[in-house]
């Protein structure tokens, strides 16, 4: 499957869905909780993750792995946790303020 900007992808597994926010340099493979993800207008079983481990992905989070340049914003959260190609994807920092003095 090919990750555009803007594209809306879901887990199979659970109720985890991501926007696509910028894309990655090549292809990977982008997972949550073991499961490569899909379209989001795709059928999804919603059997749930067997490993759920840890606090999953979080609504409102932006997700990003340096390695591949992937961006992606989580915008329902479930309790896979995301990864490409096998490394896990951590939550995006936010950018230090100017100070003002």
């Amino acid at each position: 499957m090919e990750i555009k900007a803007g594209s809306r992808l879901a887990c199979p597994e659970c109720s985890v869905e991501l926007v696509v926010v910028r894309p990655p340099s090549s292809a990977v493979a982008l997972t949550c909780g073991g499961v490569a993800v899909v379209e989001a207008g795709a059928d999804r079983p919603a059997g749930g993750h067997a490993d759920a481990a840890g606090e999953g992905t979080l609504v409102g989070k932006r997700y990003a792995d340096e390695d591949s340049g992937l961006e992606v914003l989580c915008a329902k959260p479930g309790p896979g946790a995301l990864a490409v190609d096998g490394r896990e994807v951590p939550v995006k920092g936010a950018k230090p303020l100017p100070s003002s003095d």
